[in-house]
């Protein structure tokens, strides 16, 4: 693609996050998620290979239904409280509605079909946006109207997503599809905690955004798109292919890792509200998930592949590791010491 092109719509990401996570009027919400689904399109249809065209499409309709929805939810609620403020979202059908759209928007269960096939069919680096940036405004919505919303079926679709997110991405062999059902199962655990602490479902986006990015950027160097691939790429950087190692069992939420912190937080808070069964449930399922971490870590750095003939070693390649990707990964490896520090921060 024209770097000019590529540019305009990086700039136009941007914009369309920044309008809708500091609108307070609806239009504006909805007129910065219309320019945030436009200015991903052609960076999700840019290979022009079919399957890429398939998951543009698939994205543009899933979106498009969304953004109806949000838009019908604060006209509902503008209708029978003539308020247009996006904290005032007070009327209950309009709530429900608005959950419904966010949930669309973000690929919790059980409008997450179009996910997986939308990551499958983008290259990495858009695979990254879609499953960082693309999730901050919809959750900012929530996060701006959490007061409102219903705690039965907010808990509902967050433990469903958590289940089949951990389900549906056991016996994946495209790591991009697993990342995206890894994806979900996060969002499981933000939307459960966003009504009781909004914070900490902040927390865990920008924690989870982290580590996802490290795990994109890195698979984006070593150039792997699937379990086989990554089974014989530890001969190109063995250095990154051992903190990618790392960076998976954080995102999988073990200790001593940063990806603890946000799931014990989580629990924490879930206690302390009287939801131990949602708790326990939510904890459990997230060792669904955890054993296809588990999967990925062990190719990434102990198997060689499973048949005795000479396979083909990879070159090592000389190129230096983005800095970026060392700054990331540490940060995903390293933060759960700080964690009274980012609480205050929070």
């Amino acid at each position: 693609m024209n770097p000019q092109a590529n540019l305009i719509f990086i700039i136009s990401l941007l914009l369309g996050t920044t309008i809708t996570i500091s609108s307070n009027h609806w239009i504006m919400a909805w007129t910065g998620l219309e320019i945030n689904t436009l200015a991903i399109l052609p960076l999700i249809s840019k290979s022009h290979h079919p399957r890429a065209i398939e998951a543009a499409t698939k994205y543009f309709l899933t979106q498009s239904a969304a953004s109806a929805l949000v838009l019908f939810s604060s006209m509902t609620n503008a209708w029978h409280t003539g308020q247009w403020d996006i904290t005032q979202l007070t009327h209950p059908t309009s709530s429900l509605i608005l959950t419904s759209a966010i949930a669309m928007k973000l690929g919790l269960v059980p409008f997450h079909f179009w996910f997986p096939e939308v990551l499958q069919g983008s290259p990495l680096t858009t695979g990254l946006l879609l499953s960082t940036i693309m999730k901050l405004p919809p959750i900012a919505l929530l996060y701006m109207t959490s007061h409102s919303l219903n705690p039965t079926l907010l808990t509902t679709l967050a433990i469903l997503s958590t289940a089949l997110g951990g389900w549906m991405g056991l016996n994946q062999t495209q790591i991009r599809k697993v990342l995206a059902f890894s994806s979900i199962s996060h969002l499981g655990w933000m939307a459960i905690i966003i009504i009781y602490n909004p914070k900490l479902t902040l927390l865990n986006f920008y924690l989870y955004a982290m580590m996802t990015a490290t795990i994109f950027l890195t698979l984006n160097t070593i150039k792997v798109l699937k379990l086989s691939t990554l089974m014989t790429a530890w001969t190109k950087i063995p250095s990154l292919n051992a903190m990618l190692l790392l960076t998976l069992l954080s995102l999988a939420g073990l200790p001593p890792l940063t990806g603890f912190l946000p799931k014990w937080l989580i629990i924490q808070e879930l206690t302390k509200q009287d939801m131990a069964p949602a708790a326990t449930l939510i904890s459990l399922l997230s060792l669904l998930s955890l054993f296809f971490y588990l999967r990925l870590a062990y190719c990434t750095t102990i198997t060689l592949p499973p048949h005795t003939t000479n396979h083909m070693k990879q070159w090592r390649t000389n190129k230096s590791t983005n800095i970026m990707i060392a700054i990331l990964t540490t940060m995903s490896v390293m933060l759960l010491p700080i964690s009274p520090m980012i609480l205050t921060i929070v």
